[in-house]
């Protein structure tokens, strides 16, 4: 019997050799997970990636040769499957909002316990988002409701109607296709026909990078509330 079939592996990408051995350490104390590589920038991370096909990569936000953000838009472009958790000291709010707009599985600060990077990753595997100490479900609600508090910033349209970004409003909120062709009185082919034209406009593919990409762009302040 292969007792490595089952476990999940970790790619550990951070630039201080001391903090990765000790997250190694870690992580080798757990059953389930098996560190599968190491990579000290963001270069090396991509390219370790494309061999080693890991499961989960704990990618520091400050990497030299290639930032994180950047080292995931790079794995983003390449499709990569792998589920990324960002290990940060410190993350502004709009950093966090793009990281996870581009791929980020979670977010989990390198002062917090041991437990909780465990809860994370595990969190992950399982289909879910993961911000700061607690699991979220539903992240285009939860990116809604954290960004409300920052300041507001002229919208850009993106060349997207009034119609478009009504509608863009009813996506963010949940809404199926049928609810938004009953809330505008359209027939449903004519809503497919918008969302359509909306995903074109903004080079999105489903519905939560949709949700997501009209966050962190403020697009639907441009309803006007």
């Amino acid at each position: 019997m292969d007792n490595h079939a089952s476990k999940i592996r970790v790619l550990i990408a951070d630039d201080h050799a001391i903090f990765r051995d000790g997250l190694r350490r870690l992580l080798e104390l757990e059953p389930e997970f098996e560190v599968v590589g190491e990579a000290a920038d963001g270069a090396e991370t991509i390219v370790q990636t494309q061999q080693i096909h890991p499961d989960i990569l704990l990618l520091d936000l400050a990497m030299p040769r290639m930032p994180g953000l950047e080292t995931l838009r790079e794995l983003a472009a390449q499709r990569s499957d792998v589920r990324v958790i960002l290990l940060t000291a410190a993350v502004e709010n709009r950093q966090m909002v793009e990281a996870l707009q581009i791929g980020a599985r979670g977010v989990v600060m390198k002062e917090a316990a041991t437990q909780t990077l465990l809860k994370a990753m595990r969190a992950v595997m399982a289909g879910q988002f993961w911000v700061g100490r607690e699991p979220v479900a539903d992240m285009a609600q939860y990116l809604k409701a954290h960004a409300a508090g920052q300041a507001n910033a002229k919208a850009k349209s993106y060349g997207l109607t009034r119609r478009e970004i009504e509608i863009l409003s009813t996506i963010v909120s949940g809404l199926t296709n049928k609810e938004i062709a009953q809330k505008f009185s359209l027939s449903e082919d004519t809503v497919k026909h918008h969302l359509t034209n909306i995903f074109d406009k903004l080079g999105v593919s489903s519905r939560l990078e949709l949700a997501l990409f009209a966050i962190n762009n403020r697009l639907i302040e441009a309803v006007g509330a």
